[in-house]
């Protein structure tokens, strides 16, 4: 009976533990408002640690491969001669023919919606990507970003804490800084509401 005591304690004390630490992970800001690790973000399984480098024989040979890849087609200019199905490209124009009319809906709503912040927004990214897209082609662009995939989760799982603390006070800066124009700027500019003109065929 006498060892019942500590046992019982201890699993009390652990039950007290996870809950502190639940409540402390629920009140920390996390990058895009996540509530899962990490690992489980990435997918889980094999992929996410191929992305978090846990093999890290299996991580090195998939980035050389894309370095290889990229190397044959940007540097020796000499990219092999491919042959695919007919169906294949009618399948991916069906497919990506959808998303270009959401993402097109989506531009129209932002354009004829009145909401000039978000239109703005949307033309400040838009900027940014014909600036990067300028000072290099498109390939460079997919293997910049699939090296940054493979590269970035790994400091980030470690100093995570660190990161969502700092990304929260600059969002914080940023947020302030867009209520300071806001009042300043655009709260003078008159807006029109354009969805009453706009009539669909």
């Amino acid at each position: 009976m006498k060892m019942l005591g500590p046992i019982s304690d201890n699993v009390s004390n652990k039950n007290l533990q996870e809950d502190v630490s639940k409540a402390i992970n629920s009140q920390v800001y996390r990058l895009f408002g996540r509530q899962k690790p990490i690992h489980k973000l990435l997918g889980g399984g094999k992929s996410a640690d191929v992305l978090l480098w846990r093999n890290k024989k299996i991580s090195i040979g998939v980035l050389a491969a894309a370095t290889a890849v990229w190397v044959l087609f940007e540097w020796l200019n000499s990219p092999p001669r491919l042959s695919l199905p007919d169906h294949l490209f009618h399948d991916i124009a069906v497919s990506v023919g959808t998303e270009v009319n959401k993402a097109l809906a989506l531009l129209q709503d932002l354009a004829l919606g009145g909401n000039l912040k978000h239109f703005l927004a949307l033309v400040g990214v838009l900027i940014v990507v014909a600036i990067i897209s300028s000072w290099c082609n498109f390939l460079s662009i997919i293997y910049i970003g699939f090296v940054a995939a493979h590269t970035l989760p790994v400091p980030y799982e470690k100093h995570e804490d660190e990161v969502d603390s700092f990304v929260d006070n600059l969002l914080g800066k940023a947020q302030h800084q867009c209520k300071h124009f806001d009042a300043r700027f655009l709260s003078t500019i008159p807006t029109a509401k354009f969805r009453g003109y706009y009539k669909s065929e």
